[in-house]
């Protein structure tokens, strides 16, 4: 009953808060804007060759508005934003008319899962275990080289870095593909060969997050191990006369790992920034590429959709890690 009230409840509403907040946000703003998708959409028909009169033209109006869910009041249009939202309906996409936003998001939402989740836990791991290694024997070469490397990369911008490795490897040295997520034309089936070319299509969107994203977590974990080695528990096991490695292992770096599991759950939140940056740079056919098309084309349904897809997500993560805390740090308790 404790669990309930003190840890899981609390943590449930804010929960369901700033999912609240989030989409109503994402309601609001696109609704600033100065554009008109209705008229933008009867002014492209008719620059087509389209006549319509103009009892026509209001008839056709009023079901655009229907269909984007613009029509009647603002408070009408919230109430009946959230009845579609419920049902997984974002309404059709302005600019690829009449194709479904959760379709196109459907479409484009494994790539850029498979793309981050990978990257992120990857990065998330690599970095911590060389960042306490580097930490703890500080004094090491090894950990000296990948300090200076981390040194170097870290302050790059995603895109620069992954500019660079497109320059390098895809036009200079032609190993990789310019872009995309798989050739032109191939139909994607089970079988090894086209694993290969999506693996070979994916490698450096993937490469250019993983090494940010390696020394992001490399530099942090040696700064945490640095102050976690001073303490007095480790200087006893050092004394007691325990192997370097296992007092690395067990007593350094075990410690060190509860502000990371924190941080890791923090970067969940902002995956959604350079990652889809590096998305757009590459031409990866993720949520990256859709949403700049949707910015680019005033498609705000398609935004809301993104945005708010992107949302839960996160939030949900956050809070899954969250409840998962305990289990990793003794400290915090349920009750």
């Amino acid at each position: 009953m404790n669990f309930v009230k003190r840890y899981l409840l609390p943590r449930l509403i804010i929960y369901f808060l700033v999912i609240f907040i989030g989409i109503t946000t994402v309601f609001i703003i696109p609704r600033l804007l100065p554009t008109d998708p209705v008229l933008q959409t009867i002014t492209r028909l008719r620059a087509q060759g389209a006549y319509m009169d103009p009892e026509s033209t209001q008839r056709t109006i009023e079901t655009l508005q229907e269909l984007f869910g613009l029509k009647g009041s603002l408070s009408d249009q919230y109430v009946k934003f959230w009845q579609r939202l419920f049902k997984g309906d974002f309404g059709p996409s302005f600019f690829q008319f009449p194709t479904p936003v959760m379709t196109l998001i459907k479409q484009s939402l494994p790539w850029t899962a498979a793309l981050l989740l990978t990257t992120t836990l990857v990065s998330w791991l690599l970095g911590n275990i060389l960042g306490g290694f580097a930490g703890y024997f500080s004094s090491r070469r090894w950990g000296k080289i990948l300090d200076y490397f981390a040194m170097v990369i870290r302050p790059m911008p995603y895109y620069i870095l992954a500019l660079g490795l497109l320059i390098l490897f895809a036009y200079v040295f032609p190993i990789f593909p310019l872009g995309g997520g798989y050739t032109i034309g191939m139909r994607l089936t089970w079988s090894w060969n086209t694993f290969l070319t999506l693996l070979r299509h994916a490698f450096l969107p993937a490469l250019s997050l993983l090494l940010i994203g390696i020394f992001v977590w490399f530099q942090a974990m040696k700064l945490v191990v640095q102050s976690v080695k001073t303490d007095d528990f480790v200087k006893y096991a050092e004394i007691g006369g325990i192997k370097s490695n296992k007092i690395a292992r067990k007593y350094v770096i075990k410690n060190a790992m509860l502000p990371q599991i924190t941080g890791l759950a923090l970067s969940l939140g902002q995956i959604f920034s350079g990652a889809l940056i590096t998305e757009m740079v590459f031409s990866y056919p993720g949520l990256g590429t859709l949403l700049y098309n949707s910015i680019f084309t005033g498609d705000y349904n398609l935004l809301m959709g993104i945005t708010a897809i992107s949302i839960l997500v996160v939030t949900t993560s956050i809070l899954v890690i969250d409840l998962l805390y305990p289990l990793f740090d003794p400290r915090v308790r349920y009750k």
